[in-house]
């Protein structure tokens, strides 16, 4: 029973601070943009450079 004392207050701190994050995600912005960040690795960011057979020691010609 002196446990409740104990695991009450201490659930609703967390209670407190997950309301507390969420709060302060919405006002920051945090959730405006959800799409981005999922098509963001469909996509390559820089292009790949071809391959050049010009290498010094590429003697299968």
């Amino acid at each position: 029973m002196n446990i409740l004392f104990v695991l009450i207050p201490l659930g609703l701190a967390l209670l407190g601070l997950a309301i507390w994050g969420f709060i302060w995600a919405v006002n920051n912005d945090q959730f405006e943009d959800l799409d981005r960040a999922a098509h963001s690795i469909l996509f390559d960011d820089d292009p790949i450079a071809p391959e050049s057979s010009d290498k010094p020691g590429d003697e299968s010609a």
